[in-house]
């Protein structure tokens, strides 16, 4: 069973792997990243190690049992009780529902161990699925629209308990 767990230091190698191999499963969703992403990744990851020390960002991976990256799932810009979730999965892990339970799951992380008490999110209007996972996950559309991109999206909030979240694990 796959584990949500914080990011470290250790998990840069398979995190790049992951980062690689859906380099183009990504680009058909969500903007490249491009080239000067991947020339010196360790370094970018110890800067956002860095911000998640400081506790304005938590970076989250879903982990397979033998090491391997699965998603990513983010809350970053974290002030006055509220941040941005921003997550992405592998082609590999698509369709089986991993990226809603996670998220669920991070919600009530971010209640119960972060403090946090609303969560904003945007997604492209083409990505139907991240779309349906917010929706999955108790996001509401705040009719804000977003360019993400230079695609056009939507905003998303979702109020958190300190309580479990329905379907968390």
């Amino acid at each position: 069973m796959p584990e949500l767990q914080r990011l470290r230091p250790d998990h840069v190698p398979a995190l790049l792997t992951f980062e690689q191999e859906n380099r183009a499963y990504f680009a058909a969703s969500v903007p490249d990243r491009g080239d000067a992403y991947f020339a010196d990744f360790a370094a970018r990851i110890d800067a956002l190690l860095a911000e998640q020390a400081s506790g304005i960002c938590h970076f989250h991976l879903l982990v397979d049992p033998d090491g391997a990256v699965l998603g990513r799932f983010n809350l970053v810009d974290v002030e006055n009780g509220s941040a941005d979730l921003g997550f992405r999965v592998a082609e590999k892990a698509t369709r089986r529902g991993l990226a809603t339970a996670t998220v669920l799951h991070l919600c009530t992380l971010a209640a119960t161990e972060y403090g946090l008490t609303t969560l904003r999110a945007a997604a492209a209007l083409d990505n139907t699925a991240s779309r349906t996972v917010l929706t999955r996950a108790g996001f509401v559309p705040t009719e804000e629209e977003v360019q993400l991109g230079g695609r056009p999206g939507l905003g998303y909030v979702r109020g958190l308990s300190s309580g479990p979240a329905d379907g968390a694990r």
